[in-house]
Order: C-alpha cells, then structure tokens, then sequence
C-alpha cells in the first residue's frame, strides 16, 4: 500500500461512523472525514445535517470541512477526504477550493456524481473503494425516504 492510502481504512470507517450517526439523527446518512496523508491525524469529521439544522449546503462532506475549522491553505494540499458517497457538484467545488489531493469514496452505485471525473480532470486522485456498509445505508436511506433523498441531490 503506498504511503498516502495508509489510513484509508481509517479514514473509511469514521467516514461510515458519521453517516450511521447521521441516519440515527434522521438525516442523511452521508459522512465524511479529512485526514493528514503524512500522520494519520484526524483534522475534521462530520456528516450530512440538512435535517438536523434545516440547511441547504449542510452536506456530509461539507460538514466535515467545517468541522476542520480554519486551516492554513497549505495544509489541505496534503490530505485525503473520506466520504461514503460520491460526492456532488457543490462538495466537489468545496473539495477542489481547497486543494484536496485525494478523495476516496465509499460507493458510487446509489448516486454517481458527474464530479468524480471532474475530480479527475483537475488532477485529484479519486479512489472508490465499494464499501458494503456504505451501500447499504444508503440504499435504505433513499427507500425509506426518497422524497427527502430527491430534495438533498436538488431533483
């Protein structure tokens, strides 16, 4: 395994955490986590909150951005996003605005972002590792509730 996919199982299992935390809250089981490649060390975690806090943009990834709190630019230059779904237009911008190397995805069987190959394109490492549990929840997720499913995708 090379160095920077070191903490991928890691990374993996507190992004799936959060999302299973998030479907216990009554949201969307989303979640994400954003680790140093060079340490392991957990800069931030979170999961999807457009129910919990009744936002509009609260999605996983982007909670765990502000979960980071401020960063110096630089240091997201050497991190890897985890997330259990791929990511959408607005995470994608997020994840691209500042820099983040590597991106690694859960699944992208339950929703495919045309953001993946946007990632790719400028240059991000892009990893989907199909994970079960992620698939799982999420498939669950949008067959209990696609109402609210078709309104955090913006359908």
């Amino acid at each position: 395994m090379s160095t920077t996919g070191q903490w991928d199982k890691k990374g993996m299992d507190i992004a799936f955490e959060e999302a299973e935390l998030g479907y216990k809250e009554g949201g969307v089981p989303i979640g994400g986590c954003l680790i140093n490649n060079a340490d392991g060390a957990v800069l931030g975690r979170g999961h999807n909150m457009r129910f919990q806090k009744d936002s509009a943009t609260l999605h996983g990834e982007i909670a765990t951005l502000e979960n980071c709190g401020r960063l110096e630019g630089k240091v997201y230059k050497n991190t890897t996003l985890y997330t259990t779904l791929s990511p959408c237009d607005m995470c994608t911008g997020a994840i691209l605005m500042y820099g983040v190397p590597r991106v690694v995805i859960g699944e992208n069987i339950n929703f495919k972002s045309p953001g993946e190959e946007y990632l790719a394109s400028r240059n991000t490492e892009v990893v989907i590792v199909d994970d079960e549990r992620c698939k799982t929840v999420m498939k669950k997720f949008i067959d209990e509730r696609p109402q609210d499913w078709f309104e955090d995708i913006g359908e």
